[in-house]
């Protein structure tokens, strides 16, 4: 790592991301990722883990403090020598707003500096239009951020959009009038809320963001390269390699929705096997109302067969995708994530273990199929961690750095 002793850049704004260089913003945004993933540190651990002086940290340390970002914890004694005061950080230090865009519901969160989600509005829809996305925007502006007095209101940073890229070529499974696909091709609903919005507006593809908010509140556990695959009422994903963030030269990396799977009499892409539009067109044909998918993700009830073999179909096509991906690049990881209940991710998990080891691994480094930790919500999450990552982390992207 790399010291300096020069003055610290200062924004009044929290918006440290895009405009300031130096080794000393370098420096904040190491201590911060090092604190977001361990809890909390003392000065001493933040010192041997990043090879800076002592004195180096104190001063960032103090710095962040005085902006309201780190917090001082409860001495830890019992040890020898002087008490080793950890810092964490402060959820109260920055917020940050989420809109995701989605087949059957769209929906808008607040999120504090450590990730927890404050309020969410959750808005279900036949399907979506640029004007239900705005009005949710204008209403979750309103109503979320309602809740944060004047100073708090002055530490967002920023507005994140997570949307599916060219929804108007989606027409069977949006099932959109026509009208409503062609008012997509020409909307920009990136620059309509950056004119609602009072702070700079971010936005990326849904699957990407849901990889941004595992990548930033999953604490590292996946480690430095992982996969991570989502399963919405679409199928999408996105990279993580060296701990960073990759969207790919257009921003697809990970959109693993084309790829393609064996089916009897030819392939199909994998967004017809593991999406979840497909189990609701199962209910449909069994007689269940399929709106029980979206109006609850967390709770689906019992399904019976038609989840049963959902399961089935998408953890074989989702092993393919496994052996595909691994094959290119030595993930450590690939994570399943969904709008799902817990219980159906754990069962989908445990299928594509299952459905995995059937294949010929020769050739193949070990790897891990793990559950995701943010669960339906992923998206919207994602979507308020982009300004955090611009903002507050390591993360060196271009994506984040040309934004309202």
């Amino acid at each position: 790592m790399v010291e300096a002793d020069g003055g610290r850049a200062r924004s009044d704004d929290l918006s440290r991301g895009t405009n300031q260089t130096g080794v000393r913003l370098y420096n904040e945004r190491l201590l911060l990722s090092l604190i977001r993933r361990h809890g909390a540190l003392p000065k001493a651990d933040i010192a041997r883990r990043t090879g800076l002086s002592p004195q180096t940290i104190s001063t960032i340390a103090n710095a962040l403090e005085r902006d309201g970002l780190i917090t001082r914890q409860s001495p830890l004694r019992g040890k020898v020598g002087q008490p080793l005061v950890p810092y964490a950080l402060n959820p109260r230090g920055a917020f940050f707003l989420g809109l995701k865009i989605g087949r059957r519901s769209s929906d808008i969160v607040l999120l504090d500096f450590t990730g927890n989600v404050l309020g969410r509005i959750h808005e279900p829809h036949p399907y979506p239009t640029p004007q239900i996305a705005l009005a949710l925007a204008q209403r979750g502006i309103a109503e979320l951020t309602a809740q944060l007095n004047p100073a708090e209101r002055s530490r967002i940073a920023g507005f994140g959009i997570a949307s599916p890229f060219e929804l108007w070529n989606w027409e069977a499974q949006l099932a959109a009038p026509p009208d409503v696909l062609e008012s997509w091709r020409h909307a920009d609903i990136h620059r309509d809320i950056a004119g609602i919005s009072t702070w700079p507006v971010y936005l990326h593809n849904d699957g990407t963001a849901a990889c941004a908010a595992e990548l930033v509140l999953g604490n590292g556990q996946h480690g430095e390269d992982f996969l991570y695959i989502f399963l919405g009422s679409f199928l999408g994903g996105g990279v993580v390699l060296n701990g960073h963030l990759f969207p790919g030269r257009t921003g697809y990396a990970g959109a693993l929705a084309p790829l393609p799977v064996p089916v009897p009499g030819g392939f199909q892409q994998l967004l017809r096997s593991a999406s979840i539009y497909v189990l609701a067109d199962r209910l449909k044909s069994a007689g269940i109302d399929p709106q029980v998918l979206w109006l609850d993700p967390s709770d689906w009830g019992a399904l019976g067969a038609p989840l049963d073999d959902w399961i089935a179909e998408a953890a074989q096509s989702l092993a393919i995708a496994c052996v595909t991906a691994v094959s290119i690049i030595d993930f450590r990881t690939i994570v399943l994530d969904g709008a799902f209940p817990t219980a159906v991710r754990a069962r989908l998990v445990e299928a594509t273990r299952a459905a995995f080891a059937q294949f010929d691994r020769q050739g193949l480094a070990p790897f891990d199929i793990a559950e995701g930790t943010i669960g339906f919500g992923a998206r919207e999450v994602g979507g308020a961690c982009l300004p955090l990552l611009a903002n507050f982390t390591q993360d060196r992207e271009v994506l984040f750095k040309e934004n309202s």
